[in-house]
């Protein structure tokens, strides 16, 4: 079934503000991965021209969220169970480097800004607004790989973030049963890479991650 596309802010029919609305629709859920974006009934629905509706999508594309096929159209990317868990396994390996590495800056003058992530993610969770839960909640885990001034660590998060986003987007209680505990997870990750402890940084991430990563083989502790 189709969904019927309406405006989430001040009406506008430029190509970015189709964008951010097909975008909302993507990551809330409206549009479930695996769904069909039909170019007829979006610009019906929206009362625009094909070309900001094509360039929307194409921007959606290189963001990694849509998918095109010749002759079939656009779709919202799917990403496995299987994938995600695959990317957090390495992540339980590299995120506590990248906490470490940038253990500095954060007790230093970028200290407001992990705080102000944890906040942000409180505010989205009481309010129920899963897309800017979604946005804190990668913005605090990004934050450690771009303060780490690694290249490659800050290469890996570009590539899984979008996975992830859409992840989230799709189910994003399963990392928390409880809205409150996933607030305190993100409190105590960000006390312990305050405190500049690898070690302790892992635990707390892997006691974060979903329950089938919190025993990888050959983790330990």
């Amino acid at each position: 079934m189709d969904h019927k596309f309406e405006w989430q802010e001040q009406r506008m029919t430029t190509p970015d503000g189709v964008y951010r609305t097909l975008r909302a629709a993507i990551l809330d859920g409206t549009v479930p991965p695996g769904g069909q974006l039909r170019e007829a009934h979006i610009a019906a629905d929206l009362g625009i021209s094909r070309s900001p509706l094509r360039e929307a999508l194409t921007k959606l594309e290189e963001e990694g969220l849509v998918v095109k096929f010749p002759y079939r159209g656009a779709f919202v990317v799917e990403v496995s169970a299987r994938e995600v868990a695959e990317i957090d396994s390495v992540r339980l390996r590299v995120e506590p480097y990248a906490a470490e590495l940038s253990a500095e800056a954060l007790r230093g003058p970028e200290r407001p800004r992990l705080l102000q992530t944890v906040e942000d993610l409180r505010r989205a969770m009481e309010k129920d607004d899963i897309p800017a839960s979604i946005d804190a909640h990668l913005r605090f885990h990004g934050l450690f790989y771009e303060l780490s001034e690694h290249g490659v660590l800050q290469s890996l998060w570009k590539g899984w973030e979008t996975k992830l986003r859409l992840h989230l987007s799709a189910d994003h209680r399963t990392y928390s049963d409880d809205p409150h505990q996933l607030v305190v997870e993100h409190e105590r990750l960000a006390a312990v890479a305050l405190e500049g402890d690898a070690d302790a940084f892992r635990q707390e991430l892997a006691a974060h991650f979903p329950k089938g990563l919190r025993a990888q083989p050959g983790d330990q502790g």
